[in-house]
């Protein structure tokens, strides 16, 4: 076993020893995962909202009622919150006048300049917006007649205050019909591009240090092992232990890194762990069977990079698999990234539990095996055919 280890630990040296991974590594799959999630990543708010004024105490009770309608609020200047829409980067801007809060203060009318973007959500973030802001109006009004009429100010917003809470919220239930939106209702803003970049860079990764592979058959490392006192079981079993070790290593940071730095909930990590282990078996192998069939490390990172790829977008390593035709679905489930995937989302979505889980472990776990078998039979065929 310390035979295996020691092949398995030099296999990882000599793959980090490689600079042009650092960035591949440690860098490329979170940029992914910001990417995503900016783009197609839902999250806890409503909508964003960019607000201009002077900061007075019109500016801060519009902040506080537009927050408590669940809406995400930031602060800038008029100009740059326009732009901030036209961009894309808000959904709404809400610039208040220069004059509004004196005007606020003496209980005079105030008027709001609201800009919205085009994107598809901004018409319902401005009306979550006009419907904030009338609420606001609302409780002015009714202050400002309770005082008209004699009532001390603040008694009288106290007993508007106890009133709203006594009464409550209306409660509305809404149920979405929408199947793809309920399967991925509550999925944080980054969740689901954290599971595609970890199948992605998991088996792109594994393949493409493949050539690694290569150079140690055409350095004479293989065979300066085996003339050691080291069996070959042991070589292939070192040899394959290292590509599982790569593999691991990528996964785990990546689930580490966007758990840290995107908030991304994995579920249950000793599912999610497992999962990824036989995944990154499966990875191995067919690591292997690359680096024993192909003789040239330039063609090895090429066909390595081009197969991960088109696994992955067929499996779901690109874009959901519930956005694919039922058709192409049942295609996706040739690769192991569709049932990886399928594993994590019943783990992050439903609190999956091991006995869910076990028909996409037990296909994985095959997989696994065949890759592993056939690159050890690849590479001890390899072992004698000169380079």
């Amino acid at each position: 076993m310390r035979a295996i280890l020691t092949v398995a630990g030099t296999e990882l040296r000599r793959f980090l020893r490689d600079r042009s991974n650092i960035f591949f590594v440690f860098v490329f799959p979170l940029l992914l995962v910001l990417v995503l999630g900016s783009q197609f990543g839902g999250s806890g708010s409503q909508g964003g909202v960019t607000i201009s004024g002077d900061g007075g105490e019109l500016q801060d009770e519009v902040v506080t009622v537009l927050e408590d309608h669940d809406l995400t609020v930031d602060t800038d200047k008029a100009e740059a919150a326009r732009t901030a829409v036209a961009r894309g980067r808000t959904d709404v801007a809400l610039v208040v006048p220069d004059d509004a809060e004196a005007a606020w203060a003496d209980g005079e009318p105030v008027t709001l300049e609201v800009v919205a973007g085009s994107a598809g959500n901004s018409v319902a973030v401005q009306q979550r917006v006009s419907t904030a802001v009338e609420s606001l109006s609302l409780d002015r009004i009714q202050l400002d007649a309770l005082v008209s009429a004699g009532a001390d100010p603040a008694q009288a917003d106290d007993e508007l205050a106890a009133a709203r809470e006594a009464g409550g919220a209306p409660e509305v239930v809404v149920t979405d019909v929408d199947e793809i939106a309920q399967e991925f209702s509550g999925l944080g803003q980054f969740d689901l591009g954290g599971v595609s970049q970890l199948l992605l860079f998991v088996f792109l990764i594994s393949l493409a240090a493949s050539g690694t592979l290569i150079q140690a058959r055409r350095n004479g490392v293989v065979a300066r092992s085996l003339s050691a006192p080291i069996r070959t079981q042991q070589m292939m079993g070192g040899l394959t232990l290292g590509r599982w070790v790569i593999a691991m290593f990528q996964g785990v940071y990546i689930m580490a890194a966007t758990a840290l730095l995107f908030g991304v909930d994995w579920g249950n990590l000793a599912l999610a762990g497992l999962v990824l282990a036989v995944f990154a078996a499966v990875a191995a192998g067919v690591a292997m069977l690359l680096g024993s069939l192909l003789d040239n490390e330039g063609a090895a990172s090429g066909v390595g990079v081009g197969l991960g790829l088109v696994l992955a977008g067929i499996g779901g390593g690109m874009a959901p698999l519930e956005i694919f035709p039922d058709t192409m679905r049942q295609v996706a489930h040739v690769t192991p990234h569709a049932w990886a995937y399928d594993a994590f989302a019943e783990i992050q979505r439903h609190d999956g539990s091991l006995v869910d889980i076990l028909p996409m472990l037990g296909v994985l776990a095959g997989m696994a095996l065949l890759a592993v078998l056939l690159g050890t039979w690849a590479m001890r065929r390899s072992l004698a055919r000169s380079l």
